[in-house]
Order: C-alpha cells, then structure tokens, then sequence
C-alpha cells in the first residue's frame, strides 16, 4: 500500500505544481503579452502538464482500488487533478485518512 501511497502523493502535488503553472503563468502570459516568442518558451508547461495528467489519473486509480474507495470518491479524487489546488487537497485528505 505504501507504494500505490506514495506514487499518489507525488503525482498529486506535480500535478497541482504544474497547474498552477499552466493557468497563472502560461495562459495569462499566452494571452496578455502581446509578444508572441514570450510565451513560446514556456510551451514545455502545457507539454509536460498534458503528459503527467494521466499518470496521476493511473496513480489515483491504483490508490483508491486498493483502499476500496466508492465509485465517485475516485472520481471526485480523479477530477482533484483538474483544479491546481484540489489536487493538492486530495493529497493531504489521503495522508490524514492514513495516519
């Protein structure tokens, strides 16, 4: 379990990480600076968030299969990952529901 735990707690806070990159530093850059090649350089942030938000849907899934969580507790943990800060939430509601 400590695994599965642990590969969720990492993903969770990345995943957080990398929204609050994409939706206050690259959008807001993308779409206010009028500077095309500004924003150009940041385009790793939308790459790297696109390719890591699967990883934390397979980790919160292995997570919440192994624990037994219902149905729509996966899927509120699963769309956490959606949001910059709910990610972040879910990952510290999963360690207080373990100690």
């Amino acid at each position: 379990m400590s695994g599965a735990l642990s590969r969720f707690r990492f993903m969770a806070i990345w995943a957080g990480a990398m929204s609050l990159l994409l939706w206050f530093a690259y959008m807001p850059a993308k779409y206010l600076v009028p500077d095309d090649n500004f924003y150009e350089r940041f385009i790793w942030i939308p790459i790297v968030h696109g390719f890591t938000y699967p990883i934390y849907l397979l980790a919160t899934l292995q997570l919440c299969f192994m624990k037994r969580k219902s149905l729509i507790t996966t899927a509120w943990y699963m769309l956490a990952g959606t949001l910059p800060i709910a990610s972040i939430w879910a990952e510290r509601k999963v360690r207080q529901e373990e100690n």
